[in-house]
């Protein structure tokens, strides 16, 4: 083992990873949260926010792919695209890169994390933040949307996992706040989410965002992918209320990102359409899941991975 100076990551509260830092970058607080941004051997420059691995420069575009293109290629043309959260420009990076996409409105609540990522995160966005169909705010999602009745043909959710019983994101996590989105999709649209790490002893949290996308949605479907510099694998959501995600066939999404040219350097038709394939033990933990978070009593996560609510 090398010594050094080492990112000590909290997984569960008996197991924890920890990284040889190189060099940091950057590291500090905004009005919201703290950060940090380091150089590693194997997995280049690694964004941490609130001493939690976000994604690393090596592998961002497998997460970030793994985000998009699953909403983006159900709807058979999106011309408009709106993104909660995504502060490092890789979410806006990808939508971007689909020529049908003629608007794409991102909203992130913190205006000093943006204002980071121009500087340090280059290889994350790649200019994406001065792309003239992009248009960036930092304010509040929610209000954002509550002021504009604007629809758009996929919405995509990038945000932070709601811990701490006083995090602000747990409002973006509610029956209400996905009605909202619901309400704001064109006919056709979809919607999709990460929804938190997918290991054996937190099922709870993702079963429990699913329990409640579907709350508002017709159609639901979870689907996984291993994140390598997370070192494990993460869930996702797709929702819609035009058509389930599970009736648009590999070969269709094949001929998507060919008839669009989209350069995916990670996903295919057939590897996306297998993330929708779960594991007994999640689909029990989503038949299972009773909580349902309202803007009355919001779930939000301990420090530990543990679900609470109220």
């Amino acid at each position: 083992m090398e010594y050094g100076v080492h990112f000590l990551e909290q997984i569960t509260p008996t197991e924890a990873m920890f990284r040889r830092m190189d060099r940091v970058l950057a590291a500090g607080r905004t009005k919201f949260q703290n950060y940090a941004i380091f150089d590693t051997r194997f997995f280049g420059k690694v964004l941490t926010l609130d001493k939690d691995v976000q994604s690393t420069e090596r592998d961002e575009y497998v997460y970030h792919e793994t985000l998009v293109w699953p909403a983006m290629l159900h709807h058979p043309r999106p011309r408009s695209v709106f993104i909660i959260g995504g502060g490092e420009g890789a979410t806006l990076r990808e939508v971007l890169r689909d020529p049908s996409v003629k608007r794409a409105v991102m909203v992130d609540i913190d205006d000093e994390l943006v204002a980071m990522a121009r500087t340090h995160l280059k290889e994350w966005h790649q200019g994406a933040f001065d792309d003239p169909r992009a248009e960036v705010c930092t304010t509040d999602a929610r209000r954002w949307l509550e002021e504009h009745d604007e629809r758009f043909d996929v919405i995509l959710s990038d945000l932070t996992d709601p811990v701490g019983e006083d995090n602000p994101a747990r409002m973006l996590y509610t029956v209400e706040f996905y009605d909202l989105l619901r309400s704001r999709l064109s006919p056709g649209g979809a919607f999709a989410m990460q929804a938190g790490m997918i290991l054996l002893t937190h099922h709870r949290a993702h079963a429990i965002v699913h329990r409640t996308v579907r709350e508002s949605f017709r159609f639901v479907r979870s689907y996984t992918n291993m994140i390598p510099g997370f070192f494990l694998n993460f869930g996702f959501l797709l929702a819609s209320d035009a058509q389930d995600p599970d009736g648009v066939g590999e070969a269709l999404i094949t001929q998507r990102i060919a008839d669009r040219g989209i350069p995916l350097r990670h996903l295919t038709g057939p590897f996306l359409k297998s993330r929708f394939v779960l594991p007994r033990d999640l689909t029990a933990a989503i038949e299972e899941a009773t909580m349902i978070s309202r803007d009355e009593s919001p779930f939000w996560m301990t420090e530990d991975g543990a679900a609470m609510q109220g």
